[in-house]
This record gives C-alpha cells, structure tokens and sequence, in this order.
C-alpha cells in the first residue's frame, strides 16, 4: 500500500518533470507538499480526486509580446505573464511584477502561494500572478506609461472583475495602476473599477491598500508573539527593503512601540541604532526615489555597501524585499543573536535551510503566505468598496486589516495544533489554505 509520504514524494517528482528549470516554482511547490501527508491521511478523498495534482497545474498560462517605445524613439520587446493558478474560491487575484528577473517559473511560484495566501484570508478570491521582464527602474513616465499601455492592450482580453483581477508587486504601484487601468477603460469603454486593485483613493482605490502588506506582517507577528506571552513592544527590529511593504511595516512596529534599526535596498544596508527616521526615508524612497545609501548625508547611520542586514542583532526580524533573501547562514547567525521572531513581508524570502533552522530553534515563525497576506486581503477590501460603489474611512478599513490577520493567526494556530505541530505556523498556513481550496475544488467536480 502507498503512503500519503509515497503520494506526495511522486507527486512532487511529476511536478518537477513537467516544469523543468522552474527552481523557484519546485521550491513552493515542495514547501506546500511537505506539509500534507497527514491531510490525505485523514482526507483520502483528496487522492482519489488528484487534488494536489489539479492545484500543482495553472487553470491557464499566458505569455505574451509587449512592444513599446523608449524616448530616443528606439523600439524595445519586452515579455509578459499571467497566470491564473486556481479559481475554486472567486476570480483570479494576484499581483503584476515589473522586474527583469522575472521569467515564467518566477510567475508560477508566486501565482502558486497566491493560491493559499488568498485561501487564507478567508475572502472569495482565487490565486494568480503576473508582470514582465520590463525593468521600470531609471525609466521616465512617458516610458513607464507606454509600457503599461502596450502591456494592458494585449491583458485587458483576459481580465474582468468576475474573472481576474491584477493588483501591483515588486516594480508596479499606483503610477503603474494608473495607466494599466486607464488604457484598460480606453480599449473597453467601461469604468469597471473592480477590475484593478492598488488604485489611488481619489478613483476607487481603498485607504489602507499602500501599507495593508506591511501592517498585516507586523499584526501577524504581533499575535504570534502574544500566544507566547511576549510583545512587541521594545523589540529591536531590522526590517529588509525599503520599498512599500518595508516601509509601511516599519510605520507600524514604531506606532507599537518597537525600535527599528535597519533596513536595506538592492545597494546595501542602513544602520541606525537610534531607531529608524521614518520621515527621512519616505522622502528618500517615495518622493525622491533614490538609494538607501543617501540617508547617512542627512543622520548620523552606518551605510554597508553589499551588506547582510541580518548579521545586525535584533530581537525581531522582517524580510519585505524578495524571494529567497535569508538563507541558511544568515538564520543561524539571528538565532545565535537572539532573534525571537520572524515575520516574512516578501513572498518565500526564506530559503528552506533557513526555515528549517528557525523551527527547529523553536522561535516564532511567520510564513509569507500567512504573515504577508494582508495586502491582497486590502485588495480584496477595495473590490468590495468598488462593487457597492462605497468609500471605507481608514479607520475602518485598518480594523478590517487587523480582525483578518487575527484570523489567519488564530486558523493557523489551531490547524498546527490539530495535526500534531503546535506552534509550527507554516504546516498551520499550508492545511488551512489547502484544506479550503480542496474542498471547493471537491463541490465543483472534475473541471
């Protein structure tokens, strides 16, 4: 007789089989996969159905040309993705990411924790992912614009608010949004509002959508550290990045009374032992659009070119950048210096070393797909606001934010509990996400 070890193991091998040079995508898959031997042993539905099977194949791929011209007038060919990864619980949601590292395997890793990330939330949104090899970086507006408008001239056929609805990520924020959904109205003369989440508060979009990432990280890993009888209050932080998601978190661990002493960009790090001038760095990042490196001409910081942010001691630590960030070393040396928590703002930045080191040292570990999940769950605030044709206060909107981060902890919480891992959050996110996909995915039939 096989067991659900045995299923999963030739499962994941098929996988690997029919996505070669996917290494980002094998990584998420596995991570997932390793936590469900005990599900198909209490669900043995599941195997005769091929769930994981149907979840590990996208609903559909699509890769497209996108040509647009630059302003010396030379004419350049970049590619796009979308893929709608699974439907069972609402249309396809997941971001767009404008980074020339991003190929198709990059799309379909993300696409997949999109699947259990939205799950998670508890809302009706299914999982997709999306974006292109276009670098926005020292692009001017015109540039950017042209791009979006090419971009969305070939998307726009496969989107709608019952169908996909794109949000930004890494490269695309409410500049992007703006000219995705503009030339969007343009080629289908509707105001379908609900068909692009991220979008500026003055048309449609939600308050609480730019920091709702970082915010719902910092909740989350507030809960952990309250079922452990501590807080956050007093922490000494580093948080990675020092883009949407880092900033906005580090807003919300000061407002808690945490310290935050580090942060980074692609560049290096900045350390600042006094705690982090948060309005220094909104001006630096979000008006002037320049490198980290330019906040020691205005604070008495240290600047490490190339550094690693985590060899800094903190008792808290927040990667918000990119996947596969902290690796196995680095885990260690938070370890040895006395990091208690880990709260994943970037999707996967952990490598699996890392996050084996970290349960096995028993401290307070956050998954991305939980811990990070708050910004799609905004999003999927906005569609509402957007389908009733409402406006939420921030007020409102915020509680929202933290009653569902809440949640997440608290499913999590108890879904480790029950299947014999207390306080191993990651085997909690991936049943709980899996477990309401597949239970969709069995009311639907074979589809």
């Amino acid at each position: 007789m096989v067991t659900p070890s045995e299923q999963i193991e030739h499962i994941y091998r098929q996988v690997e089989r029919r996505n070669p040079g996917e290494a980002e995508f094998h990584q998420a898959v596995r991570e997932v996969l390793e936590c469900l031997g005990p599900v198909l042993a209490k669900y043995p539905e599941y195997a005769d159905q091929k769930i994981i099977e149907r979840i590990c194949e996208p609903e559909r791929q699509l890769i497209f040309r996108v040509p647009w011209q630059d302003d010396r007038g030379v004419v350049q060919i970049a590619r796009g993705f979308r893929v709608g990864f699974n439907s069972a619980l609402g249309p396809y949601k997941g971001g767009l990411r404008f980074h020339p590292s991003v190929y198709l395997g990059i799309i379909k890793f993300l696409g997949f924790e999109q699947i259990f990330k939205n799950a998670l939330t508890g809302l009706p949104i299914g999982g997709a992912k999306g974006g292109s090899d276009f670098d926005p970086k020292g692009r001017s507006d015109s540039e950017i614009m042209r791009f979006c408008q090419s971009f969305m001239t070939t998307l726009c056929h496969y989107l709608g608010e019952y169908t996909d609805v794109p949000a930004g990520d890494i490269g695309v924020g409410a500049r992007e949004i703006g000219y995705l959904f503009g030339q969007y109205k343009r080629i289908t003369n509707r105001y379908e509002s609900g068909v692009l989440t991220g979008k500026s508060p003055e048309w449609g979009g939600a308050l609480v959508r730019r920091e709702a990432t970082g915010y719902g990280t910092v909740y989350f890993v507030e809960e952990m550290l309250k079922s452990r009888g501590d807080s956050i209050e007093g922490k000494r932080c580093t948080v990675s990045g020092s883009g949407n998601v880092a900033i906005y978190a580090i807003e919300k661990l000061q407002q808690l009374g945490a310290k935050v002493i580090a942060c980074s960009d692609s560049n290096g790090i900045i350390h600042d032992p006094r705690g982090i001038d948060l309005t220094l760095l909104k001006q630096l990042k979000e008006v002037e659009r320049r490198r980290i490196s330019d906040y020691t001409a205005h604070r008495d910081a240290s600047y490490v070119q190339g550094g690693v942010i985590w060899d800094i001691p903190c008792d808290v630590a927040l990667p918000c950048a990119t996947q596969n960030e902290l690796d196995e070393t680095s885990a260690k040396t938070l370890v040895r210096n006395g990091c208690v928590a880990v709260g994943e703002g970037a999707n996967m930045p952990t490598t699996p070393g890392g996050v084996r080191t970290f349960i096995g040292a028993g401290i307070a570990y956050g998954p991305g797909k939980a811990a990070n999940a708050g910004g799609v769950a905004t999003s999927a605030l906005e569609m509402q606001q957007n389908a009733s044709r409402d406006a939420w206060t921030f007020e409102h909107t915020e509680r929202r934010l933290h009653e569902i981060m809440k949640n997440i902890h608290q499913d999590c919480f108890e879904t480790a509990k029950e299947f014999g891992s207390p306080g191993n959050y990651l085997i909690g996110a991936n049943i709980v996400g899996f477990r309401r996909v597949a239970q969709a995915m069995l009311a639907f039939g074979i589809i």
